[in-house]
């Protein structure tokens, strides 16, 4: 087993998931005593951006930024879990250059399960346009060209995804392999 940490982008469109896999893996880490860290993008999005705008230049830098934070936890031997949309495959090539033992998760989810799931109104503001930039309606989503992980959240209920999840990260040396 290897022993440095790792980074776990997980991508989608707003509402597939991302947190609730995030939080689900950084428990079943916890319990087997590894160590990690969330950097959610919601959470950080309020610290770093408290009126965010939205913009190309913006998510360009938040992305980056994340990419950056993510980088130093790696490199301090955290294990770090990204959950953040990160819609333009160049934003997740940035990480994937930057991030130490960059692992990608696609939460594959059509975008009208996203849209029935939105607890935030993500979405119902894009509909009403109250927001102008909603990954999946106004801005495009590039799905990922190589994703290390796919999981199906609409299909598979979140512990079946977190079951995939680590299953790969014991392939990769990541954690032990054991259920």
């Amino acid at each position: 087993m290897t022993t440095s940490a790792f980074s776990i982008w997980f991508t989608g469109l707003p509402a597939s998931g991302k947190t609730t896999l995030a939080n689900l893996l950084a428990h079943y880490l916890a319990e087997r005593d590894i160590r990690s860290q969330i950097l959610d993008s919601d959470v950080l999005r309020n610290v770093l951006t408290p009126e965010p705008a939205y913009t190309s230049e913006e998510r360009d830098w938040f992305y980056n930024t994340l990419a950056f934070i993510g980088g130093l936890l790696v490199k301090n031997g955290v294990n770090t879990i990204i959950a953040a949309t990160a819609h333009r495959r160049e934003h997740r090539e940035r990480a994937r250059e930057h991030l130490p033992e960059y692992i990608e998760v696609y939460m594959r989810c059509p975008l009208q399960t996203c849209i029935e799931r939105d607890q935030k109104g993500i979405y119902r503001k894009a509909i009403e346009g109250k927001a102008t930039t909603v990954p999946g309606v106004q801005e495009l989503y590039e799905e990922p060209t190589m994703p290390a992980i796919i999981v199906d959240p609409e299909q598979d209920p979140p512990t079946v995804c977190l079951k995939k999840i680590t299953e790969r990260l014991a392939d990769f040396g990541h954690i032990p392999d054991r259920s």
